[in-house]
């Protein structure tokens, strides 16, 4: 009799399983979110994708400028074969290649690569796409979690609001929030979706105890600032920022300076209420906001999401107390940053510096030294890629390790992309990692052939994409690197440590000694920072 009263429980135990994931012999995978079941796709290397889940109620009509609400449950089994559309953007820059269905406001989708949604613990990498704020899209090729989901992990994607949809504030839109608060949308977005990943992410095989959150420019800046939210904070085991943070890089304004930006745009489109701002067409909103200046709308301490200035949260390290991995690339920003279209000569370079910051031009030469010409071009590039984005991240990194008693691992990435294949005659490298297909046009001038690793440039090779990028003629070495810079991150986000036996070893920021990191490239090395000062000049004069 108890055999038989164990077949029903037995045949219940299967059943959960089959619905969990179905075999690679099947025709594809299924899983069951709180909302409801979602069928993906087996890829050939076995890894089990879900691409356009909706985490957040399509923030439309009398949602726009709202933050994200929850997604209404479904019947049956929703197709996540497909990405789901990209958020509103203009192009603004030349590396983006999507993969989506097209462009909408209904945005909010995210996507999972698991390695088998039966197994449990798996740690968890959340992926935060770059663009300024006001471009990107989680379905590019080179954030793609299914080489990360072969290392044993459950990558995530997502998408967030962008531009005037997704950090406009006003006071109309103050007064009407139950949170007295407006703009941040789009970091919002994001929260939404951590929390998506808490009720979620175990029915994907993933453990939501072991979330590393990560991202590159405005998603390194975005991975900062959800560590400084009350609201996110407490969602995530561990942190990764690829060049860039919001203590100076896209900061957060004052609730009061983002409401002024608001209402000189609605006067700007002829709009006297929000409710008529609501009424505007998508297309017609993002063309207005284009002309407006894109990126004029930043995130803001609205009392809310922030409640109070990010800095001072880490300052009295109020942020979250994880482990971070942290870096920046060698050549952020080009040289011309600095010298504009002058010839990259001593004398030009202390004019040059001389323009830029008047009586304290002296101690800059004398940090960023050019003794003859030939150095000028490296020192006007170290510069110009302190002042973009470098110093940004070097502050966080060193608050970090300050105030929040957690390890703090620190990156040069060094590796100069290789020459570009046969097939891209006409493109040329543009600003910060871009790229130019018409180098005839006034305002894509060609820029010279960059020396070191420009920004952006580090993606594929951490996230094992590179042979998704075919603008390359990627050599062995480049896959070498690859294979280190990917072997690291997973090692971070597996067991917030990125050592392993077989990899040069990769010191904590401050180990007692003085600060050290490691440069990543053919050779990977461990250096001593011997640049303090610097840092310590772009602070004082960021103040």
């Amino acid at each position: 009799m108890k055999k038989l009263l164990l077949l029903p429980v037995f045949a219940f135990q299967l059943l959960q399983i089959a619905v969990a994931q179905s075999t690679p012999g099947s025709s594809s995978p299924v899983v069951k979110t709180v909302n409801g079941l979602v069928e993906g796709t087996f890829e050939q290397s076995g890894i089990s994708s879900f691409k356009g889940i909706p985490f957040a109620a399509p923030p439309v009509g009398n949602l726009r400028w709202k933050e994200p609400q929850p997604v209404k449950n479904w019947e049956g089994k929703l197709d996540a074969k497909q990405f789901g559309s990209n958020g509103m953007q203009t192009k603004v820059f030349g590396d983006m290649g999507f993969r989506t269905k097209g462009m909408s406001e209904d945005c909010l989708y995210l996507n999972v690569w698991t390695p088998s949604a039966t197994k449990k613990g798996l740690p968890v990498l959340v992926y935060f796409y770059g663009g300024g704020f006001v471009a990107g899209d989680g379905s590019e090729a080179r954030y793609d979690g299914e080489s990360m989901a072969t290392k044993g992990i459950v990558a995530v994607t997502l998408n967030y609001r962008l531009g005037v949809f997704g950090f406009m504030a006003h006071p109309e839109l103050t007064k009407e929030s139950p949170h007295h608060a407006s703009g941040n949308y789009g970091v919002l977005d994001q929260a939404a979706a951590l929390k998506w990943v808490q009720q979620n992410i175990a029915a994907f095989g993933g453990d939501p105890k072991r979330v590393t959150i990560a991202g590159e420019s405005a998603g390194s800046v975005s991975v900062s600032a959800q560590m400084a939210s009350p609201l996110s904070k407490n969602l995530i085991a561990g942190a990764i920022g690829e060049s860039g943070s919001l203590l100076g890089t896209l900061p957060a304004a004052p609730l009061s300076k983002g409401e002024q930006t608001g209402v000189e745009f609605a006067k700007s489109v002829g709009a006297s209420s929000l409710a008529e701002l609501r009424a505007m067409p998508a297309d017609k909103l993002l063309d207005a906001a284009s002309k407006f200046g894109p990126f004029r709308f930043a995130m803001t301490i609205d009392g809310y999401f922030f409640p109070k200035d990010p800095m001072q949260v880490y300052i009295h390290g109020e942020q979250a107390h994880v482990p971070l991995l942290v870096g920046w690339n060698s050549e952020e920003m080009n040289y011309r940053m600095i010298m504009g279209n002058e010839t990259p000569t001593k004398e030009n370079y202390i004019k040059a510096v001389q323009k830029l910051y008047g009586e304290e031009a002296q101690e800059v030469l004398k940090l960023y030294n050019a003794p003859i010409d030939a150095d000028v071009e490296q020192a006007a590039t170290e510069l110009a890629s302190d002042k973009f984005i470098s110093f940004s991240t070097w502050k966080w990194a060193d608050l970090q390790a300050k105030t929040s008693g957690k390890n703090v691992y620190r990156y040069l990435f060094s590796r100069p992309r290789p020459a570009m294949s046969a097939a891209m005659q006409n493109v040329t490298a543009g600003l910060a990692g871009g790229l130019v297909k018409d180098t005839t046009a006034k305002q894509a001038p060609r820029m010279p052939t960059p020396k070191g690793a420009v920004h952006s440039a580090e993606i594929e090779y951490a996230m094992g994409n590179l042979a998704s990028n075919k603008v390359y003629d990627w050599t062995p070495d480049d896959y070498k690197v690859s294979k280190i810079m990917q072997e690291y991150f997973a090692n971070f986000i597996k067991t917030s440590n990125p050592n392993k036996p077989g990899l040069p070893k990769w010191p904590q920021l401050n180990n007692g000694n003085e600060p050290q990191f490691i440069n990543i490239d053919v050779n990977t090395t461990v250096q001593t920072d011997n640049h303090q000062q610097r840092h310590l000049f772009m602070e004082k004069a960021s103040k």
